[in-house]
């Protein structure tokens, strides 16, 4: 069922990409002076602050992850890009979507975490060796893009030649619509969708007879309650993963270059001489630099439970990114610091029964990504002629780097 796509640019109405980027000062405005703010044009309730983030997303009893109207919309319209019903989960409330996600995290164990670490560092270590030292590179480019894909090939059990591929049908895919040529991008979608079946498609039949240590062997032997994936759906639900593996760490990879670049240069030279101290810079970085985590629910029945009326039917957008900056919960939370003690409690993968599976897979990855940069490289140093509104994008999770040169000695 089509769902109506609200705008989320409509409520921001961000003036430039660099502010999107970043929207410091909006989250500060928004939780200074509208933590609960009702946005009439498009009919939607917007909430800011952590602790009734936090209540949006866990209480299903008032908010329903089900609805007609989402601020996302994911795949194509044809068969190839439907997301199986089995996997839409995000959209589904308990009890039914404990049974759901059941099945999908049968390819997300921590069994399966600890085997995949030394194949994820193998495939790092690969692309960072790549990069040479005394140069000028497009960190985006040769780092942040290629890891992610490179690094869910590996895992789904497909040639890792296909993982650039993986990138150009991802970028469509989840391209966000900006309702002007909603005709022609949807076309774009069907096809990158039907390119993506039918390359996978076929590597899902052979698995299905020969099964390997990989997440589409994995998906295609789970069982729940006597319910099982088609092959037909394996696909499709490869296809989110994707998605929702590419896109969002490729995005943070590189935000977090930048950080480092431009949010505070001395923090490089500290982490190369402390290297513990990664695990805590790769959360502080989730929360402040990923600054464009949103969910939506729909109210499940007239309530106050926010402090406002709120009526059966009504869309609620809840702002991680923003909770993520609540001094109310992190002390001078405007600030980049890496010591932070409660930095694991930022909202960026969400919270409750929906929080991200490909939450310790995302941060697996940027743990093993900046430490093998650390180990390369002593040094990194912005370039002059670097301009940020110039080189940003708009992607699914919002405005991205598309370039980000950097010198590495």
């Amino acid at each position: 069922m089509s769902k109506e796509v609200v705008s989320v640019p409509a409520i921001t109405q961000f003036n430039t990409r660099s502010e999107e980027f970043f929207p410091l000062e909006w989250y500060k405005k928004m939780l200074n002076d509208n933590p609960i703010y009702y946005h009439e044009e498009t009919d939607c309730w917007n909430v800011f602050r952590y602790d009734d983030v936090k209540k949006v997303l866990s209480d299903h009893e008032f908010f329903s992850a089900e609805g007609n109207r989402t601020i996302l919309e994911v795949g194509a319209k044809n068969k190839e890009g439907a997301i199986p019903e089995k996997v839409s989960i995000s959209s589904m409330d308990p009890p039914r979507h404990h049974k759901y996600r059941s099945l999908m995290s049968a390819a997300f164990t921590p069994r399966s975490l600890k085997n995949w670490e030394p194949r994820i560092q193998q495939v790092i270590k690969n692309v960072v060796n790549n990069i040479e030292s005394n140069t000028t590179v497009d960190i985006v480019e040769s780092y942040a893009s290629p890891i992610p894909s490179m690094v869910m090939a590996d895992l789904l059990g497909v040639p890792l030649e296909d993982s650039h591929l993986f990138k150009k049908w991802v970028d469509v895919l989840f391209q966000p619509s900006n309702n002007v040529d909603q005709e022609q991008l949807e076309k774009k979608k069907q096809t990158a969708a039907k390119e993506y079946f039918q390359h996978i498609y076929p590597i899902v039949v052979r698995k299905r007879a020969n099964p390997g240590e990989d997440i589409i062997s994995d998906l295609l032997a789970v069982e729940v309650d006597q319910e099982k994936f088609t092959d037909d759906e394996v696909v499709r639900t490869t296809m989110l993963l994707l998605g929702a593996g590419i896109e969002t760490t490729s995005h943070m990879i590189s935000s977090m270059f930048y950080s480092l670049l431009y949010d505070d240069a001395t923090l490089y030279k500290q982490l190369r001489e402390e290297r513990n101290l990664v695990p805590n810079t790769v959360e502080e970085m989730l929360r402040y630099r990923f600054q464009i985590s949103k969910r939506h629910r729909t109210v499940k029945q007239d309530n106050d439970v926010l402090g406002v009326q709120l009526k059966k039917g009504d869309l609620v957008i809840a702002w991680m990114s923003a909770a993520n900056m609540d001094e109310h919960m992190f002390e001078r939370p405007f600030e980049l610091d890496i010591h932070r003690k409660n930095n694991k409690r930022n909202l960026t993968f969400g919270i409750g029964p929906h929080f991200c599976l490909g939450a310790p897979l995302a941060r697996l990855e940027l743990n093993i990504a900046l430490t093998a940069f650390l180990e390369r490289f002593a040094e990194i140093r912005p370039v002059e002629s670097f301009n940020l509104e110039d080189n940003l994008a708009t992607s699914a999770p919002g405005q991205s780097l598309m370039r980000l040169p950097l010198q590495v000695i």
